[in-house]
């Protein structure tokens, strides 16, 4: 998000760095971007223009002497409390980051920092002060779209999808991983059709056990079994005239395959215990995260239930898939838990989004979810940092990942997580070792960014702040 040209030209923006060639890089790059800026090559120096006229934004580096960045932000927020800062050093730390967002800093910002990274935070930290909602930005926008966040061009296929299968009848077929969203598509699609105005029925195929799923489905007639005492209808005719969801519909047995095949084929359903048959009016959306076509192919599913559910098929990219959409994503659930938390808790640190955006989500958007809901509880500053991350980090490329050393465990078990940080320390040293101590490489060949590599390095040692 950016700001519009307006905004821009209005902007009084205070550089505050010791270093000369900061002072000017900044200064000349800012002012390209039509902000009007003023400089400090010091604390003390910027803690008198403070005092001599008001600012929007404050980037300060944290190290100079005497007076250090943490001096300026503190005084600044006691001179001029709307003001926003931005910490930025090449001594990067955890701790200099949780001291700067207790007192009140929106950012902190390692050097050597990405340009449009740069941009994109003195924007967002501009908007922010103009007391703008994070949420409603992105629900005003072209990146909401019922219930999804994501501007991917992935997603956006998704969107068009929906707006096109919902405009007929046909039965669909929604297939991705665990924790995409199926159900979220399934309701878009109910919701955009012209049956929204009838039921939308859920039925989780692989949660109900295999002998109560027929009665929920079809109904029964009293003294059909043991215990119906009354009739009751399935939650197929509750459907009537909207949308029956069949989630995991991967998971039903054959038998209910062939009971599934004819409601399908004839639009009917006959109670258990029953003689005649129900016409309904329903349309179908099934959805499932496994391979039916394998399925199909071994024997495990009929091909022509298959093939009657799968008229118009609808794929969801899995996250790592839609790595574009992981900011967006991240921030609303954060705007979504700070708020159920009763926390003032509004930025993740750059930090821990380089280790998000490398992150392969094996459990998608609703593991993203519980990731933030997990960093909100957890943190204790107005910023999550890497720290609040409960990430099952090893889980990604699990698969082709070398053997960490144990064919068989031993009888006495193993420290996990002390095993998995020593095969991380183990591929970081690798890794300098084959680039020849070269850590922009480095981090190229394990996949993570620069910034992700040089705070691993430092989390074991390999590595000082000062470095």
């Amino acid at each position: 998000m950016t700001m519009n040209t307006d905004n821009a030209m209005s902007a009084k923006i205070l550089v505050v760095d010791d270093e000369r060639s900061m002072r000017e890089f900044l200064e000349i790059l800012l002012q390209k971007d039509g902000y009007r800026v003023t400089s400090a090559e010091g604390g003390r120096e910027a803690i008198d223009a403070l005092q001599r006229e008001p600012f929007d934004l404050v980037i300060t580096d944290i190290r100079m002497k005497p007076v250090n960045g943490l001096d300026v932000l503190k005084q600044c927020k006691a001179i001029s409390p709307t003001t926003v800062v931005i910490i930025i050093s090449a001594y990067a730390s955890t701790e200099m980051a949780v001291a700067a967002m207790r007192e009140g800093a929106y950012d902190y910002l390692p050097k050597p920092f990405n340009l449009e990274e740069m941009r994109t935070v003195i924007s967002n930290a501009l908007q922010s002060r103009e007391g703008k909602d994070e949420l409603a930005v992105v629900q005003e926008g072209p990146l909401y779209f019922g219930c999804f966040i994501g501007e991917s061009p992935a997603m956006r296929k998704v969107y068009d999808l929906i707006k096109r299968v919902a405009a007929t009848s046909s039965n669909v077929l929604i297939t991705g991983e665990s924790g995409t969203g199926k159900e979220l598509v399934a309701k878009a699609v109910h919701r955009q059709s012209l049956r929204r105005d009838h039921p939308f029925v859920v039925v989780n195929c692989g949660g109900v056990p295999e002998s109560l799923i027929e009665s929920e489905l079809f109904g029964y007639r009293k003294g059909a079994f043991t215990g119906a005492s009354a009739n009751r209808k399935g939650l197929v005719e509750a459907a009537q005239g909207g949308t029956l969801f069949l989630d995991e519909i991967g998971e039903l047995s054959p038998v209910l395959q062939v009971k599934l095949l004819r409601l399908v084929q004839d639009k009917s359903v006959r109670m258990i215990g029953g003689t005649e048959d129900v016409l309904v009016d329903v349309r179908i959306i099934t959805a499932t995260n496994r391979d039916l076509e394998k399925m199909v192919i071994e024997g495990d599913f009929r091909e022509d239930l298959y093939y009657r559910l799968n008229v118009l098929p609808i794929r969801i990219p899995a996250l790592r898939e839609r790595r574009e959409d992981v900011l967006l994503l991240a921030q609303f659930y954060l705007n979504k838990f700070r708020k159920q938390f009763g926390k003032d808790i509004r930025k993740i640190s750059s930090y821990a989004m380089d280790i998000l955006n490398n992150y392969d989500f094996p459990g998608n958007v609703r593991e993203l979810e519980h990731i933030i809901e997990r960093g909100v509880a957890m943190e204790s500053s107005s910023i999550i940092l890497p720290d609040s991350l409960t990430l099952s980090t090893h889980k990604k490329h699990l698969a082709e990942a070398p053997s960490v050393g144990w064919d068989v465990l031993p009888p006495e078990g193993i420290d996990l997580d002390r095993s998995l940080a020593d095969f991380e320390k183990k591929m970081l040293l690798k890794a300098l070792q084959q680039t020849q101590g070269v850590k922009l490489k480095a981090a190229d060949l394990l996949g993570i960014s620069f910034r992700s590599f040089r705070y691993r390095l430092i989390k074991y040692g390999l590595a000082t702040e000062e470095e």
